[in-house]
């Protein structure tokens, strides 16, 4: 078999799938799924290239080989991260590494062996006593005072993916400098051959303690405290009725929890949805952004509603309960779902709004957003009256900008990505689900009790600040030949020099990768930091942003179009779509 590798994939290649087949290290059920594969691009495809690792963590298919998520995978990041702490001397290493992890393929197995190859390094990890959603594990780095966190998941990615992030003392992910010191070290050392302590040692040596109910009841209450109409919720909850499904992943306990304790009491459970399961059984991808997520939600709905009460909002959480999707009923009957702009839009509009007739309002409050979301949003904070700013796509980024208000200018009000990410307050450092669904039912009563739905105020939004539509293309070009595309895509659009695509004038074009921006046929300085991202900015404000995915085989083009209603937007979108995407047709095939 290895003759025949050798005529057919580089030498480098089978050279690393030999390394695995005969190195002691690896067991005897990883060599046996190597051995069995008879498809030489399979092969090929894991063991190309090592997993990457950098700001946004590791996610990857399950498998044995270096290109796969996989228990060696693990145990050696995880030992540069002890590494680097070690580095950071003996009071980090006691404060020790956060560890939690959803409800996927080995997530548990990932993460207990993260503990025990932490604790064989000396470094202290505490372990969850089980699964918990993502904002949790953000909360529970800053609650235990830890150096560094670890989840594992791979968020809404299909049931084969697996992934690992790491987290710093401020609960945000982890910061460039830091990633690299990991980097440099999982270099240094090489070796697959990674020791870990047992259980029981690493617990009678107080290197592993565990965790549970207690750092929950904190997280709650720090939800709570971003709550604007308490009392509200609390006297007419219950006319809110909301269907909510956590597609097999870690919100059912903390959004339900949450919702009640809000007065939010009819709330149905998508009951072949509630339990975990690692084959996300009832659904093809555990994405809220899928249409296809949503049936057994609207089952339940139209069951209910032959009982005779009308359901007010669909909910759904992703398997780590970091984004929020949300389906809200239209007037003529059936569903929308929402996309994470218009739900970004709706919570900024209502937090503005509430937290100024409260009177708590900062005078110089802040909302952040992805440079990717809505450019409406921009339109309507402003708008409002407060200050809105831009950042590169991963909630690091705006996590990283609370960091920095905390000590200077800027109080951080709301953030939001369009990926259905949203966090309000300060506890956490990444995008949380549970509160947004605490939020968004909050926002649906309040509006609901002076005769408005959600779908009503957008609309009042559009009339006002003007009608966009925001949408998203994402390419998947997998193995060597994908990323060599996904290269030459972004090489091609970089040269485009078109003044007008799709009828709209182009006004600039964004170079993130270099700091630069061309206007009126001149390059000027671009005041953002450097990212592997290209923008092309029309004459009404909307744009085109071409990115590809730092932790993903996925190139993703972003559209945000403006139109004078909202068949001339659908119609611009059409047209810049179908113009801007000729010329690199062939590259995405």
């Amino acid at each position: 078999m290895l003759q025949d590798l050798d005529k057919k994939l580089d030498k480098n290649i089978v050279a690393r799938y030999q390394a695995w087949l005969n190195d002691p290290c690896f067991d005897e059920a990883a060599k046996d799924e190597l051995r069995a594969l008879d498809d030489v691009k399979e092969i090929e495809d894991r063991f190309y290239c090592d997993l990457e690792f950098g700001t946004g963590g590791m996610r990857g298919k399950l498998g044995a080989g270096t290109n796969r998520m996989n228990v060696y995978i693990i145990r050696r990041l995880t030992r540069a991260l002890a590494d680097a702490i070690c580095d950071a001397g003996a009071a980090a290493m006691q404060r020790g590494v956060v560890i939690s992890y959803d409800s996927r393929r080995f997530s548990a197995e990932f993460a207990r062996e993260a503990a025990l190859v932490l604790a064989a390094a000396g470094v202290r990890a505490w372990l969850f006593d089980a699964l918990r959603p993502t904002p949790v594990l953000s909360f529970a780095v800053r609650e235990q005072n830890a150096i560094a966190g670890i989840m594992i998941t791979a968020s809404h990615n299909p049931k084969e993916y697996n992934g690992y992030k790491v987290y710093w003392e401020d609960g945000g992910q982890l910061p460039p400098e830091q990633a690299d010191k990991i980097v440099a070290r999982m270099e240094a050392r090489g070796s697959w051959d990674i020791a870990t302590l047992s259980e029981d040692e690493a617990l009678a040596r107080g290197l592993l303690t565990i965790i549970g109910g207690e750092v929950d009841d904190a997280y709650t209450r720090q939800v709570q405290q971003q709550m604007l109409n308490a009392e509200l919720s609390a006297v007419h909850g219950d006319s809110l009725n909301i269907v909510y499904t956590p597609l097999h992943g870690t919100g059912r306990v903390p959004v339900e929890r949450i919702l009640r304790e809000n007065g939010f009491g009819s709330l149905y459970e998508v009951a072949a949805q509630a339990m975990p399961d690692t084959e996300f059984a009832t659904v093809a991808v555990p994405n809220p952004e899928d249409r296809g997520a949503w049936r057994l939600a609207e089952e339940l709905a139209a069951e209910i509603e032959a009982g005779g009460r009308q359901v007010d909002l669909l909910l759904a959480t992703d398997p780590d309960a970091d984004r929020l999707g949300v389906c809200c009923r239209k007037s003529g009957g059936g569903w929308q779902l929402m996309t994470g702009n218009q739900i970004g839009v709706l919570l900024a509009y209502y937090i503005i709004n509430r937290q100024r007739e409260l009177g708590t309002l900062p005078a110089d409050a802040v909302v952040i957003k992805s440079v990717v979301s809505t450019a409406l949003a921009n339109k309507v904070v402003s708008g409002l009256g407060v200050a809105v700013r831009d950042v590169p796509v991963g909630f690091k980024f705006i996590g990283e900008q609370i960091k920095e208000m905390e000590n200077g200018a800027g109080s951080f009000l709301f953030g939001f990505e369009e990926s259905l990410g949203y966090l309000k307050g300060t506890y956490a450092r990444d995008k949380d689900a549970v509160l947004a669904a605490a939020l968004v039912a909050e926002a649906a009563l309040y509006y609901k009790e002076a005769g408005q739905s959600l779908i009503d105020v957008l609309e009042g939004i559009y009339r006002e600040y003007g009608c966009y539509l925001d949408t998203q293309v994402a390419c998947t070009l997998g193995g060597i030949d994908g990323r060599a595309r996904i290269v030459e895509i972004m090489r091609w659009l970089r040269a485009d020099d078109r003044q007008e695509i799709g009828g709209l004038a182009v006004s600039s074009r964004e170079f993130y990768d270099r700091g630069e921006m061309s206007c009126g046929g001149s390059l000027q300085p671009l005041d953002f930091p450097r990212t592997d991202m290209l923008g092309l900015t029309f004459a009404d404000g909307s744009f085109i942003k071409v990115r590809p995915s730092g932790t993903e085989p996925k190139i993703r083009f972003y559209f945000c179009i403006a139109g004078g209603d909202m068949v001339q937007a659908e119609d611009n979108l059409q047209a810049v779509q179908r113009e801007f995407f000729a010329p690199i047709g062939e590259f995405l095939k």
